[in-house]
């Protein structure tokens, strides 16, 4: 249930136009940073400073821009076949950002603006299954010139440079590099062709006989070839690949993932297939034996309350969204989840406590336009004019729209008290907005 919402960006005028689309998921996000911790690890890198962020296309892919930003194709994710490849990958892509092989010129900029996009949270407020108006995906308009290339084409030298750098991060971990060769070994077995499958990851790490060798070199040499990948980290893969799947074909996921299979991964992707396709009959008992065989997973409470939610049964979501935040209270997109689903019963008596999840949820995501939406909802069932002033200009500034945020500010700044925090930051918000008309810019 993709949102609507498109951000326009004005490419250069040789450049046609193309969309690039960003899914969210807090559990798909988890999952990776948690299976590649020791890699960002001994990198250098703290794990929580890293963006994980998925892109809805099919070509297999994975980039780093804008800084500590990892991105990853859904068709690299979906075509991977394991653990230890995905593992692979991404300890390559980390050599990239310890080795500081950034965008360089006028390509600063463009990349700039990609970073500022992970900042605003477009789609960084709910599951891949929401259907919440700010949730599940972004559009973005980029010149054809960057999508094809994913933002970043690095040299060869720099791609061999990130090789090295990955494997040295995996040897340190004391993980099997086997899935980095696998992974290249996949894609070089016929590299003069270009498939629409794996063009995009061609283009952006080109492939050398050279490269492959010298993997294939390390990984005879090394100590910890034969480790398999943790059986958590499998499962997680095979769970995530599940959820993407039944996300993007909930048809292909109920061919995969046949009734008979008992598996906790087949009933996953089963249940968000169902879950996608609307059909609450069959998703609710999948959703709940889930729980009841995980109860302290709070992805599984995270599910059903997105799936109460989205069939407009917002009461019946409350309760599993709170166990979700027990469970996982520093999983910013279910709180906003949980004040959404507050807010829908449109009571006053839980303004409140939309609120505060929605305080906690800014910490991270205080640039998502949706969360400014729900919390100027929440403080107009309050009656309180001014705060609902100051959410609404919060809402257009992380929408772009910045006459609106300078009105929405200047409005807070004449209704709330000299001095509060609401005060200063709408005094803050017109100084980003600019001049309003008739005004010069200092």
């Amino acid at each position: 249930m993709m949102i609507g919402l498109v951000l326009s960006w004005t490419a250069p005028a040789h450049a046609q136009r193309r969309e690039l689309q960003l899914l969210s998921d807090a559990e798909t996000e988890h999952i990776i940073r948690e299976m590649v911790r020791p890699i960002f690890e001994a990198a250098g890198i703290v794990p929580e400073a890293v963006n994980i962020v998925l892109v809805n296309d099919k070509t297999i892919n994975a980039f780093v821009a804008g800084g500590q930003n990892i991105f990853i194709h859904t068709g690299l994710l979906l075509q991977a076949d394991n653990a230890g490849q995905l593992i692979g990958v991404i300890a390559h892509e980390t050599g990239h950002i310890a080795g500081g092989h950034l965008v360089r010129g006028n390509e600063a900029m463009e990349n700039a603006f990609l970073s500022s996009l992970i900042g605003l949270g477009l789609g960084v407020v709910g599951g891949l299954a929401s259907g919440n108006a700010g949730a599940g995906a972004a559009g973005l308009m980029l010149g054809q010139h960057l999508a094809e290339r994913n933002f970043l084409s690095f040299s060869r030298a720099q791609e061999s440079s990130a090789d090295q750098a990955g494997l040295s991060y995996l040897e340190q971990s004391k993980m099997s590099a086997q899935g980095m060769l696998t992974f290249l070994e996949k894609l070089g077995a016929d590299e003069p062709v270009f498939t629409d499958r794996d063009v995009g990851y061609r283009l952006t790490h080109p492939l050398t006989r050279e490269r492959i060798d010298t993997v294939r070199n390390f990984v005879q040499r090394s100590r910890f070839t034969d480790r398999p990948v943790p059986a958590k980290a499998e499962d997680g893969f095979e769970r995530i690949q599940a959820k993407l799947l039944a996300f993007l074909d909930p048809l292909a996921a109920l061919r995969r993932y046949r009734p008979e299979d008992r598996s906790i991964v087949a009933r996953y992707g089963r249940a968000y297939a169902y879950f996608r396709q609307g059909d609450v009959r069959n998703a609710l008992p999948l959703a709940d034996g889930l729980i009841a065989e995980e109860p302290r997973n709070a992805f599984f409470h995270e599910m059903k309350g997105d799936l109460m939610l989205q069939t407009g049964r917002p009461t019946e979501a409350l309760a599993p969204f709170r166990k979700a935040i027990e469970l996982a209270p520093d999983s910013a997109p279910i709180r906003v989840s949980l004040a959404h689903a507050l807010l829908e019963r449109n009571d006053p008596r839980n303004a409140d406590e939309a609120i505060r999840n929605l305080q906690v949820a800014s910490r991270t995501q205080g640039r998502s336009a949706f969360l400014w939406r729900l919390m100027a909802q929440a403080y107009s069932l309050k009656g309180d004019q001014g705060m609902l002033a100051y959410a609404t200009a919060e809402e257009a500034l992380a929408r772009g729209d910045r006459a609106m945020a300078r009105v929405h500010a200047e409005r807070a700044e004449k209704l709330l008290p000299a001095g509060s925090p609401g005060w200063i930051r709408a005094q803050d918000i017109r100084g980003l907005a600019g001049p309003g008309p008739g005004e010069k810019r200092n």
